[in-house]
């Protein structure tokens, strides 16, 4: 579960980009957090960069390897 200090730098967005579940080693169409559908692992990925392939971390057998977006990092310049 990705964990935050400040409530003040984290908004609740409902979008249908995160509810996408993408294979592995696929293009990541957003910066932001990632978990792996099958074990719960998160990871950091860049837009445009690729997901981890399958098998990059340990599963239990059977659990499906497939990842999808939990944060969103917006890029977009923010007035303070």
């Amino acid at each position: 579960m990705a964990l935050y200090q400040s409530a003040q730098f984290v908004d609740t967005w409902t979008d249908p980009e995160f509810d996408k579940i993408h294979p592995p080693r696929t293009v990541a169409p957003h910066s932001g957090i990632y978990r792996c559908v099958g074990c719960g692992v998160e990871i950091a990925v860049s837009e445009g960069h690729l997901l981890p392939p399958a098998h990059a971390h340990p599963h239990r057998l059977g659990t499906r390897e497939a990842w999808q977006m939990v944060v969103y990092a917006d890029h977009r310049p923010k007035l303070v």
